[in-house]
């Protein structure tokens, strides 16, 4: 299965590697690197790459790239689920997955690393299970690790590791009783000249943050669960009751998880929240050009639209910029990148923001053959743009009253104004 794990970081230096079976050089990463450099943009690179002797299946999470070696065919998705998984434990245990952070905590990752992966294969994956037999690293364990040379390894077998519950250990206290959902949707779209929709999506996921003491059996049900597609579950869920009934049951995982993931794909129930009207335009044989966008809320159900990005990757033939934003401020890089960056902020309906002035052309250039697409980011707190809605929480199997809260956000995913 797995053979060894590079950790990459953005310079291109491997800055960590483990190897379960025989120790492959690291020289197998040069393949990476080739694929890295062909490709634009970092998300490009592609996540399998085959070389004469081993296949490379990597992720990009957090400026970091998790890179796997396989010596005989497996299903590339089952090992990137897992080297997500990895990420995701790092972030739980040292609450980010950073470079530094990985390399400030070395002995408990290489620890994590030999119980999460048996000779290869995946061995102990579930948070609260590692949690039991690998404590999280805290001032005070440090301290004390380093005068009696102890380590972070637990004594005793977890007591979920042999359960049917093995998401959840048993035993399970708190003076707060507390259940919190986390409705997080991303628009994915694109949006032709004329502001017409040539394609818009919606993936979502529900992050769940449950602190309840004992065995809780849970049941969360929507006011409109039809509208979700290819929806993934995390395996706490009894999948049968969501076929018949369209509600989620669950024993949880004690701490933070991700319940599920889904997607709207029905383009009439995606509502685009900002317009964009534009006018970019290069004359022939001339230095100069026009550059003119003016951006505004569409269908934001009363919500504010905040925290709004707009980034240009304008034509190699642009010196320089020369514009004014009435609202918020911009940056153009006109030696390398060519990226123009908005930061607009908050749109207040009464006065919209624009950003308008000049482009200067290299003289002599040709014309460009197209214009530059806008990539657009924001947020809108308290809605989920699909219409997705919480009815109700239901507990069973204990006796004490949770509080309960839900949480809606909207955010851009890869967002694009065509001009």
């Amino acid at each position: 299965m797995i053979h060894s794990l590079f950790l990459i970081n953005c310079s291109g230096d491997i800055f960590l590697e483990k190897h379960w079976k025989s120790v492959v050089s690291q020289s197998v990463c040069d393949y990476f690197f080739e694929a890295q450099e062909k490709a634009a943009d970092v998300e490009n690179v592609p996540p399998v790459i085959s070389t004469p002797h081993h296949y490379l299946i990597s992720i990009y999470r957090d400026k970091l790239f998790f890179v796997s070696v396989i010596q005989t065919e497996v299903p590339p998705l089952f090992v990137i689920e897992f080297l997500h998984r990895v990420a995701d434990t790092f972030q739980d245990y040292f609450g980010e997955c950073s470079e530094a952070a990985i390399k400030d905590n070395v002995v408990i990752v290489y620890e994590l690393l030999e119980e999460m992966l048996d000779n290869g294969f995946p061995l102990a994956t579930e948070s609260n299970i590692l949690k039991e037999l690998i404590k999280p690293p805290t001032i005070l364990r440090s301290v004390v690790n380093s005068i009696t040379g102890s380590s972070n390894v637990g004594d005793t077998l977890p007591t979920g590791q042999l359960s049917n519950i093995p998401w959840r250990r048993a035993g399970v206290k708190y003076t707060n009783n507390e259940a919190y959902f986390d409705v997080v949707e991303e628009i994915d779209a694109i949006i032709d000249k004329s502001g017409s929709t040539v394609f818009a999506e919606i993936q979502g996921v529900i992050d769940a943050c449950i602190k309840l003491s004992g065995m809780p059996d849970l049941s969360l049900s929507f006011m409109n669960p039809r509208l979700l597609d290819d929806v993934s579950f995390h395996p706490c869920i009894r999948f049968k009751r969501w076929e018949s009934e369209r509600v989620l049951s669950f024993i949880p995982p004690d701490g933070n998880f991700r319940l599920i993931s889904y997607r709207v794909s029905s383009q009439n129930l995606v509502a685009i929240p900002v317009y964009v009207k534009h006018c970019i335009s290069f004359k022939e044989n001339s230095a100069c050009g026009r550059f003119d966008i003016t951006i505004g809320p569409k269908q934001n159900m009363g919500k504010t639209i905040e925290g709004i990005t707009v980034t240009v990757h304008m034509p190699k033939v642009v010196l320089n910029m020369n514009l004014t934003p009435t609202q918020g401020s911009y940056t153009f890089d006109p030696v390398t990148k060519k990226v123009l960056t908005w930061d607009v902020g908050k749109i207040t309906p009464q006065k919209l923001p624009s950003l308008k002035g000049l482009v200067n052309l290299q003289s002599g250039a040709p014309k460009p053959e197209e214009n530059p697409s806008l990539n657009i980011q924001f947020k809108i707190q308290q809605l989920a743009i699909s219409g997705l809605k919480v009815n109700r929480l239901d507990m069973y199997g204990e006796k004490y009253k949770p509080f309960k809260g839900v949480k809606y956000v909207t955010k851009a995913g890869k967002f694009q104004v065509r001009t």
